[in-house]
């Protein structure tokens, strides 16, 4: 038995090496202990295996907490094993809403919050025609519809979430869910909480290129992340990438601005040069947003099965497609403002274009693919990116 034990400890040992024990105490000649020592050899194995997965798990997962100060070793150890390393300060009322705000913000994706925000205040500027329009019926109209969205879009990121919690452990334990702060049952009350209560305002306001906007947000975040039988469209590279481009550059820019356009301003429906502007330039924005996001999350994406741009071609080609599609996007920009009759408008779009053009390139020439942190973090430039388009849209003239 000693003999056995100490074969298991200095070669490594696979499920398949190890006869069954059913085999060797069916044999005439053996004894009682050996049959015991192979049970211990077994039960070896299992112990051993399960250690190297948790192991692997735990490497994964620490490569992906480099960038943000929360995503510190509580956040590995509780989405790998659900234990932490810290002993816990004692709680307080004033503790603990503090923990349920730092939660749900983290939960929210706030990038995702301030991009919708801005976008819709972006378009709807559009409508403005004169100085008269900034009414309180434009700002009521316009905070009604920042109020819908961003329900809608909580919903479609926790679902998202909800969906994929074993994936974001080692792509994002950072995130409630996959940390365990949320509990299944926690988020899935969220996200319902969060879709009706969009639907209702938006039926409320009674407005229904806004409604229309949440409803059809609705579907497409639903299909793209639930995990049911022909559904779950993130698996499909082209499919993930049309839907965000439907959500980010098609209802956002058309939807939201007729909303102001028809329902607050009780005007005809006419999509102006700066409304076709924005909804083409945020269509290369959407494709790169849907690309780029996977970069960062290659190693998870992999593990799981999503079969992802960058799965399939790797990082760096995928980046530099992006960065390609965003230089055209800047380029046509600058036609556009150089076309443009208006002096103000003219000069404003090319250089505020220009410069961001530049910024991109200068940027996108010093990451680091070897380093997440550095792609996780020109993810984020990428967001600033598209805010500063946002910026710079209501003075398309």
């Amino acid at each position: 038995m000693e003999s056995l034990l100490t074969v298991s400890f200095h070669r490594p040992l696979s499920p398949l090496s190890v006869p069954s024990t059913a085999q060797l105490c069916s044999s005439p000649s053996a004894h009682v202990l050996r049959c015991k020592a192979f049970k211990n050899v077994e039960r070896l194995c299992s112990v051993r295996l399960q250690e190297q997965r948790q192991n692997l798990r735990l490497q994964h997962v620490k490569r992906s907490i480099t960038l943000n100060p929360r995503h510190d070793l509580k956040y590995i150890v509780n989405s790998a094993s659900g234990h932490s390393l810290e002993s816990e300060p004692p709680k307080t009322p004033w503790r603990s809403v503090q923990q349920a705000a730092d939660a749900f913000y983290r939960f929210s994706r706030p990038h995702t919050v301030i991009g919708t925000a801005l976008s819709i205040i972006s378009v709807s500027l559009l409508a403005v025609e004169k100085l008269s329009d900034f009414s309180p019926l434009f700002f009521t109209g316009v905070l009604e519809a920042i109020g819908a969205a961003l329900l809608m879009n909580i919903y479609i990121v926790g679902l998202n979430q909800l969906s994929d919690i074993e994936i974001d452990k080692v792509n994002k334990p950072y995130l409630p869910l996959a940390s365990g702060e949320y509990s299944v049952a926690t988020g899935k009350m969220i996200v319902s909480s969060f879709a009706i209560l969009s639907f209702w305002l938006g039926w409320v306001v009674g407005s229904w290129p806004l409604f229309w906007a949440l409803f059809i947000s609705f579907i497409l975040g639903t299909a793209y992340s639930i995990n049911v039988p022909l559904l779950r469209w993130k698996r499909f590279a082209v499919v993930a990438a049309m839907c965000i481009l439907a959500v980010r550059a098609v209802i956002v820019q058309i939807a939201f601005y007729l909303h102001v356009q028809m329902y607050v301003y009780g005007r005809p429906a006419v999509l102006t040069k700066p409304v076709i502007f924005a909804t083409a330039f945020m269509s290369f924005f959407s494709v790169v947003i849907a690309l780029f996001k996977d970069i960062p999350d290659i190693v998870g994406d992999k593990i799981y099965g999503i079969q992802s741009f960058t799965v399939r071609l790797g990082q760096e080609k995928v980046f530099w497609i992006c960065i390609a599609l965003l230089e055209m996007a800047y380029a046509v920009a600058l036609l556009v403002g150089a076309t443009s009759s208006c002096i103000w408008s003219k000069w404003t779009i090319v250089i505020g274009h220009a410069v961001l053009g530049s910024l991109l390139w200068s940027r996108a020439k010093s990451i680091d693919f070897k380093n997440k942190a550095s792609v996780t973090s020109f993810y984020m430039f990428i967001w600033k990116l598209f805010y500063a388009e946002y910026l710079l849209i209501p003075l398309v003239r």
